[in-house]
C-alpha cells in the first residue's frame, strides 16, 4: 500500500501567522516536537551518568560502545525508514520508532551488565532512526514552503533546550536517585508523544501493491554498519592498519558495492538512483555531511578544551557548548524570510560564511582564553548552521512530491550521520597527532584543540562550497501548488 495524500486542513499560502501551538496544526506540531525530544534528550542525558553506570555495572573499557552502537543503529536504519514512510505513511513508521525507543529504554533501565546495556542501546538507536527523519518529513508534509523555516526553528529549539535539560537531568538522577532513571524517564515521554501523534495527526492512505527491497535494505544496513563502525572504532578499538581495521572497512565497501548492483535491478529501490542525479539533492546531501562533521568536531572537543585547558566545571563547559544549539533555532526560524526573498543557495551560502566565521573564532582560542569567547564562537557557528541546515533540507523536500519526500528527508539525515562518522575519524586523527603521551599536558591539549578547530574551519569552508552547487530555487509541481492563493493539499 502507499500513502498519497496529506492530512486534511492544510491552509493556503500566506497563512504563516497560523504557525504555532494555537493554530489548527498546533497539536500535530507539539506531537512531533515531543517525539523529537526523545532523541534530543537521550543524546545528552547519558554522558553525565557514565561514571555511575560504570561504577554499578563495570565494563569501563566497553562504555564508549554505549554511544557508538546507538549512533550506528540510528544511522543505518534512517534510509530504510524513509522508504517505508513513502510506502506505508509517516504515522505508522513514527509510532514504530517510538515503540522501539520505549522498549529499548525500559530494557536499558533494567540492564544487568554493560553488555546488556549496549545491546539495549542499539534497540533505542533503531527507534531513534525513525523518529528524527519522520518528524522532519511530517513537518514538510503539513506546512507550506513559507512556513517550514519557522517550523524548523521550533524543532531545532527542542535540541537547544535538551542541551541544557539533558545533562542536568543526568546529573540529578545519577547523584540523587539512580542512573537507571535516565532511561525510565523516557517511558512517560514516549507514551505522551505516541498518544499525541495518534490523536492529532491524520493521513489518508491509498493502498497500492508494492515490492519491498529486502535484499537492498539488508545490504545497505550491513554495509553502512561496517563502514561507520570502522570510522568510529579504527584507531580506538583496534589500530587503523590492523586486520580488523582494514577488514571492517573493506567488508563494508564490498557490501555497499553489492548494494549498488542490487539497486539497479530492484523494482522499488531503497535509495533510488535519481538521488544522485538531481543537482539540488546532491548539493543538499553534501552540505548535510559538512554540517554533521562540523557539529561532531565542536561537540566532541569544546567540552574537553573548556574543562582540561581552561579549568571550567563540566556544567560551565556544557553551557558554553549549548550556545551552539541556542543560535541554531534562532536563525532556522527566520530562514524562510530570507530564502523566499533571495533563494535557497544565497541563504545557505550566507549561513556557511557565518559558520566559517564562528569556527575561525574558535581557532583564536588558547590557554588563557575566556570561556565566554568559547560560548560566543559556538553561538556564531550555531547561527550559521541554522541558515544552512534548514534551507538545504527544505530545498530538497521542495523538489519532490509526497511519495518521495520520506526518502529525500532520510537521505539528508543519513548524509549528516555519515558526515559525523567521517568527522569522528578525521578530528580524532588530528587530535591524536598532537599528543605525545597517553596523558597529555595542558599545552598539548590546547594544541590538539587548536588543530581540531582549524580542521573544523576547513570543513566549514568545504560545506560552503557544497552549498554553492545548489540552484537558487528548487521546486516540484506539487510543491509550487501550495504557494498559490487558492492552494490545496496535493493528492
Amino acid at each position: 500500500m502507499s500513502v498519497g495524500a496529506h492530512p486534511p486542513g492544510r491552509p493556503a499560502a500566506g497563512s504563516s501567522v497560523n504557525v504555532g501551538f494555537r493554530s489548527q496544526r498546533g497539536p500535530t506540531l507539539i506531537s512531533i516536537m515531543l517525539s523529537t525530544s526523545l532523541v534530543a534528550i537521550d543524546s545528552t542525558i547519558i554522558a553525565t551518568a557514565v561514571p555511575s553506570v560504570v561504577a554499578d555495572l563495570g565494563g569501563f573499557g566497553q562504555f564508549p560502545w554505549l554511544f557508538s552502537v546507538y549512533l550506528l543503529a540510528q544511522a543505518v536504519t534512517v534510509p530504510i525508514y524513509g522508504k517505508l514512510a513513502d510506502i506505508f505513511g509517516r504515522k505508522p513508521v513514527m509510532l514504530l520508532g517510538i515503540g522501539l525507543f520505549l522498549s529499548g529504554s525500559i530494557l536499558c533501565g533494567a540492564a544487568w551488565s554493560m553488555l546488556a546495556l549496549i545491546i539495549f542501546r542499539a534497540l533505542q538507536g533503531l527507534g531513534a532512526g525513525a523518529i528524527q527523519p519522520m518528524s522532519l518529513t511530517i513537518a514538510g508534509d503539513i506546512y507550506t514552503l513559507e512556513e517550514r523555516g519557522r517550523v524548523q526553528g521550533y524543532l531545532a529549539s527542542v535540541w537547544g533546550i535538551s542541551a541544557v535539560v539533558g545533562p542536568t537531568l543526568g546529573g540529578v538522577f545519577s547523584q540523587y536517585l539512580t542512573w537507571r532513571w535516565i532511561f525510565f524517564v523516557n517511558i512517560p515521554l514516549c507514551v505522551v508523544a505516541a498518544l499525541a501523534l495518534i490523536r492529532n495527526f491524520r493521513e489518508q492512505v491509498i493502498r497500492k501493491p508494492h515490492r519491498i527491497d529486502y535484499a537492498g535494505s539488508a545490504l545497505l544496513a550491513l554495509g553502512c554498519s561496517l563502514l561507520i563502525l570502522g570510522l568510529l572504532e579504527d584507531g580506538k578499538a583496534w589500530p587503523w592498519f590492523s586486520a580488523p581495521g582494514i577488514g571492517v572497512l573493506a567488508g563494508g565497501a564490498a557490501l555497499i558495492a553489492l548494494f549498488a548492483v542490487v539497486q539497479r535491478r530492484a523494482a522499488e529501490p531503497v535509495l533510488p538512483s535519481w538521488l544522485l542525479r538531481r543537482r539540488v539533492l546532491v548539493a543538499a546531501n553534501l552540505t548535510a555531511m559538512g554540517v554533521g562533521a562540523v557539529l561532531i568536531g565542536l561537540t566532541s572537543y569544546v567540552p574537553t578544551y573548556a574543562q582540561r585547558v581552561l579549568g571550567t566545571t563540566p556544567l560551565v563547559a556544557g553551557f558554553a557548548l549549548a550556545a551552539l544549539t541556542v543560535g541554531w533555532p534562532i536563525t532556522a526560524s527566520q530562514s524562510s524570510k530570507v530564502y523566499l526573498r533571495v533563494g535557497f543557495r544565497l541563504t545557505a551560502l550566507t549561513g556557511s560564511a557565518v559558520a566559517v566565521l564562528g569556527t575561525a573564532l574558535s581557532v583564536l582560542l588558547g590557554i588563557g582564553s575566556s570561556v565566554l569567547l568559547v560560548g560566543v564562537s559556538c553561538f556564531v557557528v550555531g547561527a550559521g548552521l541554522g541558515f544552512v541546515a534548514a534551507p538545504v533540507l527544505i530545498a530538497a523536500q521542495n523538489t519532490v512530491g509526497w511519495d518521495e519526500r520520506g526518502v529525500v528527508t532520510a537521505a539528508n539525515m543519513f548524509s549528516r550521520s555519515i558526515g559525523s562518522a567521517l568527522g569522528v575519524a578525521f578530528f580524532g586523527a588530528v587530535a591524536n597527532a598532537s599528543f605525545s603521551s597517553a596523558s597529555p599536558s595542558v599545552p598539548a591539549l590546547a594544541r590538539a584543540a587548536h588543530h581540531v578547530f582549524i580542521g573544523a574551519t576547513v570543513v566549514a569552508v568545504l560545506m560552503g562550497l557544497a552549498t554553492a552547487l545548489m540552484p537558487r530555487w528548487s521546486h516540484h509541481p506539487d510543491a509550487v501548488a501550495v504557494l498559490t492563493p487558492d492552494a490545496v493539499a496535493p493528492p
